[in-house]
C-alpha cells in the first residue's frame, strides 16, 4: 500500500507527481497513514514509542520524555502506610543524583505536567519539592521518618500482579580493551549513528501519536526496516563508511555494551574514550536470557548475564544464532561525561534507577526497597542483603516495561558488574513529592 501511495499520489500529495518524491516527501507520506484509529506498522517497526537500548532485562532511552500517564496504578498512601525511612548509603551520592534531577526540570517549561497516580504536578512544583528534600538530608537521620510523614506525600507502585511485587534488576557501565583501528587483535566495531537512519517522530503529524517514533531507511521510493544485527555484525554492510568509533576484541563484548547502552574503551594508544546511547535501529528486542531458557541451555533459576557469557565462551559454534535472536541494535556517541540517562544528565551508582518513563515520572524522588548479592571467594551470590534508599528515576529501557519494573544503576568496576549481573529480586518503589 505504501509503495503504491508513493508512486501513485492522491490528491492530497499531488503537489509531488512528476517528479521522484524525495526521503522527507517518504516520511511525510509514511507518518500520514498513522491515525488515531490504529497505526499502520511497517515489518520491523515498533508500535511501542521509541526504539530502545536494551539491557538484559534493562536498558537506556535518548528520545524525547513523555510524562507518565493517569493509569499508571500509583496509589497515593495514607500517612500511616508510609515505609520504614532507612537509606543505605552516603548523602553526597544522592545529593548528587538530586542536583542532576534538578538540572533536568530547570530546562523544562515550569508549567510542564508529570503524573503521580491520580494527581499532576508541574516542573517547578517538583523543582521546589526536590530543593526541600535536598535540605532536609542535611538533618540528622532520625529525623527523616518524621519530617517525611509531615511534609511529603508519597506514591506506591502496585507492582506486578503475576510476580507479587516490583521486579529489581540491574546495570553497570562496562570498562573495554580495544583500539582505534581494526587488527586481528581488535576486529569487532563500535558503531556510531548512520548518516542512512532516519527517525520518524509521529507527534509531528498527529498528536494523538505523542511518543510514537519509527525507525528506518529511504531505498528508493521504499521505507525500509534499519538493517538487523545479523546484516551489520555478520555481513558487514556498515562497513567502510566511516562510522566506527573503535574496535575491541569480543563480539560478545560488543552485544552486552548493546545491553548496558554505554561504556569506557581503553584504547591501545594509551586513550580513554566512553560512547553513550544515541539511537538504535528500530527493531524489535528479543532476550537472549529468554531464548537460552526456552531451550533449556540454561535454568531460569540460573539465568544472569554471568550465565549467558559463560554459555557463549563454552559454545563458540552458537554464539552468532544467539546474539542474531536480537535484531535490534545500538548505535553509540562519544561523549566527555557519563554514563548518561535518557533525561540526559549523568546516572550516579547505586541512587540512578531505570524504570518505565510511560508509567513513572521523570526525574523524581522515589525510595525503594529491595535486596543485593553479597559475592563468595569465587565470585557467585553467598547471600542476598536486605536495603533501601532513596533513588532519582532518571533512566528507562527496552525490557522494563509496567509498574512492576526497576533498573538500578550499579557505576562501574568488577563489583558494579557482579551486582549488575545477578541481581533480579522483588521489593518496592515509592514516589515522593513535597505537600504544597
Amino acid at each position: 500500500m505504501l509503495t503504491h501511495l508513493l508512486k501513485n499520489p492522491s490528491r492530497g500529495a499531488a503537489r509531488f507527481a512528476g517528479s521522484q518524491p524525495s526521503y522527507q516527501t517518504i516520511i511525510l507520506i509514511l507518518c500520514l497513514l498513522f491515525t488515531t484509529s490504529g497505526l499502520i506498522c511497517l515489518e520491523g517497526c515498533q508500535k511501542k514509542p521509541r526504539p530502545i537500548p536494551p539491557r538484559e532485562e534493562a536498558g537506556q532511552v535518548r528520545e524525547e520524555i513523555v510524562p507518565a500517564r493517569e493509569e499508571t496504578g500509583l496509589i497515593r498512601l495514607d500517612p500511616q502506610d508510609y515505609p520504614d525511612i532507612q537509606d543505605d548509603l552516603d548523602i553526597a551520592s544522592l545529593s548528587e543524583a538530586i542536583d542532576h534531577s534538578l538540572a533536568y526540570y530547570r530546562r523544562l517549561p515550569k508549567d510542564k505536567q508529570f503524573t503521580f497516580g491520580p494527581d499532576v504536578y508541574s516542573a517547578e512544583r517538583l523543582i521546589r519539592s526536590l530543593e526541600y528534600f535536598s535540605q532536609v538530608i542535611t538533618r540528622p537521620r532520625s529525623r527523616w521518618p518524621q519530617i517525611i510523614k509531615d511534609e511529603f506525600l508519597v506514591y506506591q507502585s502496585p507492582g506486578d500482579k503475576d510476580r507479587g511485587g516490583v521486579l529489581f534488576t540491574g546495570y553497570f557501565e562496562p570498562i573495554l580493551k580495544g583500539s582505534p583501528t581494526k587488527s586481528q587483535q581488535y576486529p569487532c566495531p563500535i558503531y556510531r549513528r548512520p548518516a542512512d537512519l532516519v527517525v520518524v517522530d509521529l507527534s509531528r503529524f498527529n498528536h494523538a501519536n505523542a511518543g510514537q517514533k519509527i525507525i528506518g531507511r529511504c531505498v528508493g521510493s521504499d521505507f525500509m526496516p534499519y538493517y538487523s544485527r545479523d546484516e551489520i555484525d555478520n555481513k558487514g554492510v556498515l562497513q567502510g563508511h566511516g562510522y566506527e568509533l573503535a574496535y575491541v576484541t569480543d563480539p560478545v563484548d560488543v552485544f552486552f555494551l548493546h545491553v548496558q547502552g554505554s561504556g569506557k574503551i581503553e584504547l591501545d594508544n594509551g586513550q580513554t574514550i566512553r560512547v553513550n546511547y544515541d539511537v538504535a535501529n528500530g527493531r524489535p528486542y528479543r532476550s537472549v536470557g529468554t531464548l537460552l531458557i526456552q531451550e533449556n541451555l540454561i535454568a531460569k533459576e540460573d539465568m544472569s548475564m554471568q550465565a549467558i557469557k559463560s554459555y557463549l565462551a563454552r559454545h563458540p559454534e552458537q554464539r552468532e544464532r544467539i546474539l542474531n535472536y536480537n535484531p535490534s541494535y545500538v548505535f553509540f556517541r562519544q561523549v566527555t561525561q557519563g554514563p548518561l540517562g535518557n533525561l540526559q544528565v549523568p546516572v550516579t551508582p547505586n541512587r540512578s534507577v531505570a524504570t518505565d518513563q510511560h508509567v513513572f515520572p521523570c526525574g523524581a524522588l522515589a525510595f525503594i526497597q529491595t535486596e543485593r548479592p553479597l559475592p563468595d571467594a569465587n565470585h557467585q551470590v553467598k547471600e542476598w542483603i536486605k536495603f533501601s534508599r532513596f533513588v532519582l528515576n532518571q533512566d528507562t529501557g527496552g525490557a522494563i516495561k509496567g509498574p512492576g519494573r526497576v533498573d538500578i544503576f550499579f557505576g562501574h568496576g568488577p563489583e558494579a558488574e557482579f551486582s549488575a549481573g545477578y541481581e533480579k529480586q522483588l521489593g518496592r518503589i515509592y514516589f515522593l513529592v513535597k505537600k504544597d
